[in-house]
């Protein structure tokens, strides 16, 4: 009895001590099994197998829709050239490369040396383009005020500029020969509906260029003539014609060098704006070219004009400059 007690005892724990083990072995299973499932759908969400299925959208036909663009006469923002009276031209070129104040056909007394669509020609180097060479004239007074325009203040000395000097490099040769007009390049004014003709010119150097221009003749450029290029014709001829003017009277004031400008002119013809973006004379030449803008008596912009260009008119940027004998 004892015996068998003792055998029937120690069975009963064997089988309890197996159902633990049994129960140990299940929950690492069950663990193992929740872990993998738990990858598993990790790597399904990863990999897109849950989202909703993409919908092909079946192919439309193309539908095409046809816009009236304008057909300007000239290309946006070209640059401006002035054309002589003497080169001017009833027709229109075919290549509409420049805005100017009348039409011009391009033409070159020596074949094409460059890429440039210029005439090619000997000449001086000048950051600027004259196409030929004469002295400047003042027959039409123009630094003398205008009775009936009520004249502008004159500058404040105080607004010149430290000089300071800004390189040419070769990529930009071509913008600085033709973007930024000049006062001591100035051709003859053509005439115009709102002031009658001027005989003022500026003086001209003809410039070194390498153009690309193959028909013969005297040195021209493709322009065409618009509205505002002969408004702009005025503005450079009464800036040019007064700066002359005062250069010669305080020809032992000013020193060779160059000044930038920039400024606009509203709708009622006024001068706005006015700073100066470089410097590289002294003081008094700063002053005179200040006072030659600021003193110019425009008319007003005509409404075709002014309707085309931005809310604070017309923007321009001159450049003065004054070289060694």
């Amino acid at each position: 009895m004892t015996t068998s007690e003792f055998i029937l005892g120690h069975s009963a724990d064997d089988l309890e001590e197996r159902k633990r083990e049994a129960r140990k072995v299940l929950w690492a299973l069950l663990t193992a099994l929740a872990i993998h499932v738990v990858i598993a759908y990790s790597i399904a969400l990863s990999s897109g197998l849950f989202s909703s299925p993409i919908q092909v959208e079946e192919d439309k036909p193309v539908e095409l829709t046809f816009v009236d663009l304008p057909n300007p006469a000239t290309p946006k923002n070209a640059m401006f050239m002035e054309t002589d009276e003497s080169k001017q031209s009833a027709e229109q070129p075919k290549e509409k490369t420049f805005e100017s104040n009348a039409n011009s056909i391009a033409a070159s007394e020596v074949p094409a040396t460059g890429s440039l669509p210029l005439p090619s020609q000997q000449g001086k180097d000048r950051p600027s383009v004259d196409l030929e060479t004469h002295q400047y004239s003042l027959t039409n007074e123009g630094a003398r005020p205008q009775p009936s325009v009520a004249p502008q203040e004159t500058p404040n000395p105080s607004v010149a500029p430290t000089p300071e000097s800004t390189p040419i490099s070769d990529a930009d040769q071509f913008a600085l020969l033709t973007s930024t007009p000049r006062p001591s390049i100035q051709p003859t004014r053509a005439a115009t509906p709102q002031q009658p003709r001027s005989s003022y010119q500026a003086m001209k150097e003809q410039t070194r260029l390498s153009g690309s221009i193959t028909n013969r003749g005297a040195p021209r450029v493709n322009a065409i003539g618009t509205p505002l290029g002969r408004y702009r014709k005025i503005l450079y001829d009464a800036v040019g014609s007064r700066w002359y003017n005062y250069v010669d009277q305080q020809a032992d004031l000013v020193s060779i060098g160059t000044a930038r400008l920039v400024f606009a002119v509203d709708r009622e013809g006024r001068v706005k704006n006015l700073k100066v973006l470089e410097n590289t004379s002294n003081e008094a030449f700063a002053n005179v070219c200040l006072r030659s803008v600021l003193e110019v008596q425009m008319p007003p912009i005509p409404d075709d004009v002014a309707n085309t260009l931005p809310s604070q008119g017309l923007e321009e940027e001159m450049s003065f400059t004054m070289f060694a004998n």
